[in-house]
């Protein structure tokens, strides 16, 4: 459990850095319902990063808080530990709630940028985007998906400079 919590450290140094920032040829989506958007999603594909390397089976839980932000809740199966991984963490907007751009804080006061790069009209699959192109998911609403759902979101991915080969699949598009 320390070294998890060293490693959400390093995260929160890592988007203290990039801050909450909006990388170059991302558009947050707008209109956005945050309310569509709370609940449980399955992480597909991400980059590479010391936070989740070695996990499976990542998913991001979230739900509102009493203050008006979001709670976080990522967790992700450890096999070469046999254990599961929690994370905890807040959201709030970076300006208007009607765009889906939002900062992030696992550690403190600490945050990073939230930016929902693409967003399909049923709130089922969603391109996400941190303060730069180093750190991109690829989310959906149930744990596995065709070629053509992950098509147009790799498309985009690739349009805005994500390096799609490096991506991380936890579940293959068939």
């Amino acid at each position: 459990m320390r070294a998890f919590t060293l490693c959400l450290a390093f995260l929160g140094a890592v988007l203290l850095n990039g801050c909450t920032s909006v990388p170059d040829k991302v558009t947050p989506v707008t209109p956005f319902e945050l309310e569509r958007y709370l609940g449980t999603w399955h992480e597909i594909a991400r980059l590479d990063h010391s936070f989740e390397r070695g996990l499976t089976q990542v998913t991001a839980e979230y739900n509102m808080r009493e203050d008006g932000g979001v709670a976080v809740l990522n967790k992700g199966y450890e096999a070469a530990k046999e254990r599961w991984k929690t994370a905890e963490g807040k959201a709030y907007f970076v300006g208007d709630s009607n765009t889906g751009r939002l900062k992030v804080s696992f550690f403190g006061p600490f945050y990073g940028g939230y930016n929902i790069a693409k967003l399909d009209n049923d709130y089922q699959i969603a391109l996400v985007v941190g303060p730069n192109l180093k750190y991109a998911w690829l989310l959906a609403r149930k744990p596995q998906l065709t070629q053509a759902e992950c098509a147009p979101y790799l498309a985009e991915a690739e349009r805005i400079g994500i390096a799609v080969e490096k991506l991380i699949w936890l579940s293959v598009c068939n």
